[in-house]
C-alpha cells in the first residue's frame, strides 16, 4: 500500500524517509546495486548499502523496528520523486561522469560522493539553499 500517497510535506526530521534501490555498472563486477535511504525533512541520505547482490533483510528490519512501508507503483516513479531525484542528481554529479572498473572503485566513489559532497557541501534550494547537514543541525538546535 502507497502510505505517503506523494505528500513529502514535513515538519521535522526523521518524520518520514524513502528509500530506493538504483543499479551502477562497473566494467569487471557487472551490475552493483545501491540502497539509499533519504530523510524528506532534511533531504540527508541517513542510510545506503552498496552491494554485488540484492539481498531481502528490510523487510524483517521494518517490521522489528515497527518502521511502517510505503509501496509505491511499480514503474511510477512521482510516488517516491525525493530518493528517485536523489538517484538522478547522483548519477548525473558523480556516475555518469566516471567508469568504474571495479566494485570497490565505485564503492569509494559513491562513499566520497554521499559522505564528502551529498549531505555536507552540496545545498538545496528546497531546504533554504543549506546543506543537508546543516539542515538537520539546525532543526536538533530548535528542538
Amino acid at each position: 500500500e502507497n502510505v505517503l500517497k506523494r505528500d513529502f510535506t514535513t515538519t521535522y526530521i526523521n518524520e518520514k524517509w524513502v528509500g530506493d534501490i538504483t543499479y551502477i555498472h562497473t566494467s569487471r563486477d557487472g551490475w552493483c546495486y545501491l540502497a539509499s535511504v533519504l530523510d524528506v525533512y532534511s533531504k540527508k541520505i541517513i542510510g545506503y548499502a552498496f552491494g554485488k547482490r540484492m539481498i531481502n533483510d528490510l523487510k524483517e528490519l521494518c517490521k522489528e523496528f515497527n518502521v511502517i512501508q510505503s509501496f509505491s507503483k511499480k514503474g511510477c516513479p512521482y510516488d517516491n520523486a525525493c530518493i528517485e531525484s536523489l538517484h538522478s542528481s547522483m548519477k548525473k554529479e558523480e556516475i555518469y561522469r566516471n567508469t568504474y572498473r571495479t566494485f570497490e572503485e565505485a564503492n569509494i566513489a559513491i562513499f566520497k560522493y554521499i559522505e564528502g559532497w551529498y549531505n555536507r557541501k552540496r545545498i538545496h534550494s528546497s531546504i533554504n539553499y543549506m546543506t543537508p547537514e546543516q539542515c538537520e543541525l539546525l532543526a536538533r538546535s530548535e528542538a
